[in-house]
């Protein structure tokens, strides 16, 4: 039976509407993070929020577990998609630590939150541009929707440099990040009444020099319960 309390994913919901109010207000307290300047997109950052020794934890951890990146369209480019990445194992100290404290950033229910996943693109990998909110359109949306309905908001920390490449993309938005080892990115994938935001679209531009390490997580807008989330 579908959750009949998550409304349907492409449009206007209060319940997001209110998460998403609630997670900017806490976020324009904090002083130690910063906004990005764009009317389009609700975007922050905050630098150093892992430790140079927390990131190479994370590095090893990922290298030792990463496997080719999936899609949830089975039926996508496979060079849509490059990096490799694993989701990585929530009773571990440093990853339960870790994922603790973006919560305690953004204020969000930790059962909201999907378990964290790291990813890592050598050479000329690259994620080409997506939405991390669920398309109602789309087939699998019915299976997202009876696990935690739409992802809100993302999170996402740069666990390295990179030499040349590998800058995070938003298109509509017409600006690109540079990773920097230890920063966390935290955007809001609903407009401010809950409606999935199109300007949250986004891309990871393929690394040139280097090696990227990045972990993401993402909260629902009720609590998640494990799927087959890629």
């Amino acid at each position: 039976m579908q959750d009949e309390t998550i409304d349907d994913g492409g449009i206007a919901s209060p319940r997001r509407a209110a998460i998403g109010e609630q997670v900017r207000k806490r976020l324009d307290r904090n002083p130690m993070v910063s906004r990005i300047a764009t009317d389009a997109l609700e975007i922050y950052g905050r630098h150093a929020f892992l430790s140079p020794q927390e990131c190479a934890q994370m590095r090893v951890m990922i290298d030792a577990n990463a496997e080719p990146s999936t899609l949830f369209s089975d039926g996508a480019n496979p060079d849509y998609r490059t990096s490799h990445s694993c989701h990585l194992n929530p009773q571990d100290i440093l990853v339960r630590s870790i994922s603790d404290r973006i919560g305690g950033l953004l204020g969000i229910d930790a059962e909201n939150g999907e378990t964290l996943q790291g990813q890592r693109y050598t050479a000329m990998q690259e994620y080409k541009v997506h939405c991390d909110f669920f398309p109602a359109t789309a087939a699998y949306w019915q299976a997202m929707r009876r696990s935690g309905g739409q992802r809100t908001w993302t999170a996402m920390i740069y666990l390295s440099d990179v030499a040349e490449g590998g800058e995070t993309h938003f298109p509509m938005c017409e600006f690109m990040i540079p990773p920097k080892e230890g920063m966390i990115l935290a955007w809001s994938n609903m407009d401010r009444d809950g409606a999935p935001l199109q300007a949250s679209l986004h891309a990871a531009k393929p690394v040139i020099t280097g090696t990227k390490y990045v972990v993401t997580k993402w909260y629902r807008e009720s609590p998640w319960t494990p799927s087959n989330a890629k």
